[in-house]
């Protein structure tokens, strides 16, 4: 059953679209100044509490100028309890080679912004 549109879900939606071009600025704009932010990928748990130490995690390590997504393969929201869902697949290449990501996330929203954000991430995996 689809979801009712949120102003949550559209912030998720907008997050992921911002982060698979490499869009500081459009990333900037779905976070709250003072976001609360925690996420666990396979080698390490990352934190931030404001919008600059998000985008040094998220593209200072995690999508660096050496990844290219190529394109958002799956985006998929729902409401649990007071947060929102959000869970995303990227196909790109890394150093590597080709890759797959995905990422599922939970967040909250306040004033129309991203201010408390949990994610789970599956690593670059590789394509096959």
């Amino acid at each position: 059953m689809p979801e009712p549109a949120t102003t949550a879900t559209a912030l998720g939606r907008r997050f992921v679209e911002a982060l698979a071009a490499k869009d500081a600025d459009a990333l900037t704009a779905v976070l709250h100044p003072e976001i609360d932010f925690r996420a666990q990928t396979p080698n390490c748990v990352w934190e931030a509490h404001a919008p600059e130490g998000l985008l040094d995690i998220v593209l200072g390590a995690w999508f660096t100028h050496e990844v290219d997504v190529d394109e958002v393969v799956l985006v998929e929201t729902d409401a649990f309890a007071d947060r929102t869902q959000v869970r995303f697949r990227f196909r790109g290449r890394n150093a590597d080679g080709p890759m797959l990501v995905e990422q599922q996330a939970y967040l909250t929203e306040c004033d129309g912004a991203i201010d408390w954000m949990r994610v789970v991430c599956s690593g670059q995996r590789p394509s096959v």
